[in-house]
């Protein structure tokens, strides 16, 4: 005599029924902090796997293939409204999977890593909603565009390599 058993899942077969339950059973092992996608970490951890690639470990960047360093210039370019706006409107940070909040926050650590007395005092940080808004726009030629930002701020007596 064969007992009778609920089917888990009404209206999935069994073997359909078994594969869920059991990779359900899996996941249930896998610790939280695992589970986790990797752009949940801090912005450090997401500047290492989202940045880091092009701009190296410290922010020099490769000038030899056009990835500008950002040592002690990056906080010049938040002295023109389109400079700023720039900053979040490169290819990497507009092609990134994080959110506007986790770009808000990568963007005032790296301000706050490399930028040193390029900031200029005072400069309010990069908000969710800022991010947002600039994200929706994209320059069509970021490099005349940022071409143009570093004109302007060489006119002003900057410095920007």
């Amino acid at each position: 005599m064969r007992h009778w058993r609920p089917d888990p899942l009404p209206g999935v077969t069994r073997l359909a029924s078994a594969l869920l339950l059991g990779t359900a059973a899996l996941l249930a092992t896998v610790p939280a902090s695992a589970a986790q996608p990797a752009s949940a970490g801090t912005p450090a951890l997401n500047y290492r796997l989202h940045c880091m690639g092009c701009h190296l470990d410290d922010g020099s960047g490769m000038p030899q293939r056009g990835i500008p360093s950002m040592k002690g210039v990056l906080g010049h370019f938040l002295r023109l409204p389109q400079g700023r706006a720039l900053i979040v409107q490169v290819p990497g940070v507009m092609n990134t999977p994080l959110n506007d909040r986790q770009v808000a926050q990568l963007m005032n650590w790296m301000l706050g890593q490399w930028a040193g007395d390029s900031l200029p005092p005072g400069t309010p940080p990069y908000s969710e909603a800022e991010v947002r808004q600039l994200r929706s726009h994209r320059p069509s030629d970021v490099a005349r565009t940022r071409g143009d930002v570093v004109q302007q701020l060489r006119q002003m007596g900057y410095v920007i390599e």
